[in-house]
């Protein structure tokens, strides 16, 4: 980073526009920054998520922290940053802890501990975010790459959260559905 913030506070954004990385402004309510937005409290809860964390766990979670913050410098610069190897990294890393995990014969619920329920809120919010950079894709054509990475980022956290279950000897919680019940 060659200009280092010394003082946080501009001003500038009193008008209710923000300042983009071209120099451009762009309204504060606008879709492009409320995906950047989006990213950033993606990244935020994941840092939450670290907190209950070590060793390899907490290592991935940094890697996808750094790699949101691309995700971010991405849609601020409108250059492509995530390519295919950071998909197939997700990829790999998911097959790689879903080896380790039970098969799913049921749906589980959010849950399974502190550290594994903070990651099924970071999977939720994931799914905003694509959701939101699906919306945007209409009007401003974004990088297919980017789109896969979020997509594949929501499913690695929810294997993740059952990871950390495991680890943490947390139970999962399975859906209990009262006419699923009623049908048996």
């Amino acid at each position: 980073m060659g200009n280092r913030l010394s003082k946080i506070y501009t001003r500038t954004g009193d008008d209710g526009s923000t300042g983009m990385a071209d120099g451009s402004r762009v309204a504060k309510d606008d879709l492009l920054v409320h995906a950047i937005g989006e990213v950033d409290e993606l990244n935020s809860q994941l840092a939450v998520v670290a907190c209950h964390l070590h060793d390899d766990f907490l290592l991935q979670v940094r890697a996808v922290q750094n790699e949101l913050f691309n995700v971010g410098a991405e849609l601020t610069l409108s250059h492509a940053m995530i390519q295919q190897q950071n998909v197939d990294w997700l990829e790999q890393s998911l097959d790689e802890l879903n080896r380790s995990l039970p098969p799913l014969k049921e749906f589980i619920l959010p849950g399974g501990g502190l550290a594994a329920s903070h990651c099924h809120l970071a999977r939720a919010t994931c799914r905003r975010v694509e959701r939101t950079l699906v919306s945007l894709d209409k009007t401003k054509t974004l990088n297919k790459f980017l789109l896969a990475y979020i997509n594949r980022l929501s499913d690695y956290l929810f294997v993740l959260a059952r990871a950390i279950s495991r680890e943490q000897g947390e139970d999962e919680i399975y859906w209990q559905s009262d006419r699923m019940n009623n049908e048996n």
